[in-house]
């Protein structure tokens, strides 16, 4: 199974930019784009948790599972 990343879904429904993102999150554009094209590992439990305080949504409506 493969975890899919929707962050650009996230950010396109509630029409914010990325730059604007890492900036409420603390966190640069740079690794921000890596998270978004799921070219990153893991994601610290804090950082995920300031994404959907900004983006009001849940973890689950981030990440999808995703059988390969």
């Amino acid at each position: 199974m493969q975890i899919v990343v929707r962050l650009d879904v996230m950010l396109a429904q509630r029409k914010m930019r990325s730059r604007e993102l890492a900036a409420i999150i603390g966190i640069t554009e740079q690794n921000l784009s890596l998270l978004k094209s799921g070219k990153v590992k893991g994601i610290r439990f804090e950082t995920l948790a300031k994404i959907c305080e900004a983006l009001e949504c849940q973890p689950g409506d981030l990440l999808q599972a995703e059988p390969e």
